[in-house]
């Protein structure tokens, strides 16, 4: 019994170095003409008449000028936006909370509503709408929301509301 244990660990083993032998003389087989392709790649590369540094050279190059050299930055103002009148800057940016009433906005047209905040003087109206205001029922932000009106832009959509709604 020993005997037929020790033939079949030597098969193993022998089936075992057999295909490991295998393996190696495939993978060195494989691998013996790399240099003859290499050379052949090489060889592609170098007679196209490009030298390495022309291979290798940057894409782009950048050119600084020195401080004295340099030219006046163009200096454009930008010139402010035309003006908006009242209707404008209603249906652009008022339309969104005081036609339906969000937050509590008074309603464009509503006159119990906008009566109390008229009764308040517009120099209050234009101070809340520029500045914004918190009220019981809601917030208003400063200039609704659209920081790039002008004062004057505000004041004139209140100006607007407050004729549809006397």
């Amino acid at each position: 019994m020993a005997e037929k244990r020790y033939a079949k660990n030597v098969s193993i083993i022998l089936a075992i170095s057999t295909v490991l032998m295998l393996f190696i003389f495939l993978l060195v087989g494989h691998h013996r003409d790399v240099p003859d392709r290499v050379r052949m790649d090489r060889g592609a590369l170098l007679g196209s008449g490009s030298s390495v540094a022309e291979r290798i050279k940057p894409v782009a190059r950048v050119n600084v000028a020195s401080a004295e050299t340099r030219p006046e930055p163009v200096k454009n103002a930008a010139a402010p936006p035309p003006s908006r009148n009242g209707q404008q800057v209603y249906q652009a940016t008022c339309v969104a909370c005081h036609d339906a009433g969000i937050a509590g906005a008074p309603k464009v047209g509503d006159k119990s509503q906008w009566a109390k905040h008229i009764a308040k003087g517009r120099d209050t109206l234009y101070a809340s709408a520029v500045n914004g205001v918190q009220g019981s029922t809601g917030a208003m932000p400063a200039k609704g929301g659209n920081p790039g009106l002008s004062d004057a832009e505000v004041r004139a959509a209140v100006d607007y509301m407050v004729a549809r709604s006397k």
